[in-house]
């Protein structure tokens, strides 16, 4: 088999274990000698041993000599566990296939330096894209220092999140609404506007059915501090409760929330919470992917600060009409199809009953949307 075969099986490893690492990358390590694998492994979780470490203990004494497959450079640093280049080196490999470099100035190119400076043999850039898709969470937060943002949205065959009188329940079928829950375990944080808060006094918790699942971060944007003292979220305990709002909201409402628990930030004197700003705020806090489940108008927001990096629509085989019931996005818009967003690596599958269809939005240049 070729390097392809054993790089796509330690993709797949790598990816069993999504939900579970953040702030840390996927990665999946496969050892072969001789055209048996000898050794497999996957980072399960922050802190505990990386992919390299399990797939060795695996490989004992069949290292030696062997072939390592690793879908991300190892690291060659002293973080929470020893680094994973020195491991490789004392196992005795005798080379290492990598997919994709390590984005981490901690890292970037100084593990492969120290196996070349061992004697190892290192090929790189196999299976590279598919290497790169995987950790899109990963590489956005250390370049970009801001979580990886997913509007997730669900609508009807015509375009419709509710008809004209505000029902939206339920717009999908149970399958996709099992989907958005796994989806919500895999994020560290998701966000609504205070509006969907008001009208729907939802938990945000992630509900699946054999296992309780990861419950991200509840954020909610709260430009004048309207959220109920009484809404669920802020006396549930399932999980953290963080607003972000403005100079321009009581301070008094900033003070009972925050005796509830709730952390509150503010964006500054500006007419509605600042999107790059509060990004900025979640990357500091170590939020490295953010699920937005927002109405029309926190999803315009996101797209006028260029602020998307991937789009999930669900889409049922519904018809609501009506030139008042409500979209996906809301603003003005841009004015010219030509300024229209496009959507690149469209993927698009069938969840249930419903159509699922995801792509990158492509960001040539800040485009001309207005609030």
């Amino acid at each position: 088999m070729g390097h392809d075969t054993y790089m796509k099986l330690a993709l797949t490893l790598a990816e069993a274990a999504r939900g579970q690492t953040s702030p840390n990358p996927l990665v999946g390590c496969v050892i072969v000698q001789g055209g048996e694998i000898v050794g497999m492994g996957a980072h399960l979780r922050a802190g505990e041993a990386h992919a390299e470490v399990q797939a060795l203990r695996m490989a004992g004494e069949r290292a030696r000599g062997a072939t390592a497959y690793v879908t991300l450079e190892p690291c060659s640093h002293h973080g929470r566990t020893p680094p994973c280049a020195n491991a490789l080196i004392a196992s005795g490999v005798a080379s290492v296939v990598i997919a994709s470099s390590d984005p981490n100035p901690l890292v970037a190119g100084q593990g492969v330096a120290r196996l070349r400076e061992a004697g190892i043999s290192v090929t790189c850039g196999v299976c590279e894209e598919e290497a790169k898709r995987l950790n899109e969470v990963f590489f956005t937060y250390i370049t970009k220092k801001r979580p990886f943002v997913t509007i997730k949205t669900a609508m009807t065959l015509d375009g419709k999140v509710a008809t004209q009188t505000g029902s939206s329940r339920w717009i999908t079928g149970e399958a996709a609404r099992l989907d958005v829950h796994q989806m919500r375990h895999e994020h560290d944080a998701i966000l609504v506007g205070v509006g969907t808060v008001i009208a729907d006094d939802p938990q945000l918790t992630t509900r699946l059915p054999e296992e309780k699942g990861r419950n991200p971060v509840r954020i909610v944007l709260d430009t004048a501090l309207r959220i109920p003292d009484t809404a669920r979220m802020l006396t549930d305990g399932e999980a953290p409760v963080w607003v972000f709002t403005t100079d321009r909201a009581s301070q008094e409402k900033r003070t009972v929330l925050e005796a509830m628990g709730v952390r509150v930030f503010s964006t500054g004197m500006t007419q509605r919470v600042h999107i790059e700003t509060m990004l900025g705020v979640l990357g500091e806090e170590g939020i490295t992917s953010l699920l937005v489940e927002g109405g029309s108008e926190v999803n315009a927001s996101f797209l006028t600060a260029s602020a998307v990096d991937k789009l999930v629509t669900y889409v049922a085989p519904k018809l609501v009409a009506g030139h008042l019931a409500p979209t996906p996005f809301g603003g003005i818009g841009v004015e010219q199809m030509a300024d229209a967003i496009d959507l690149a690596d469209l993927k698009v599958e069938t969840v249930g009953v419903d159509l699922k269809i995801s792509g990158y939005p492509v960001w040539k240049e800040r485009p001309c949307l207005q609030d």
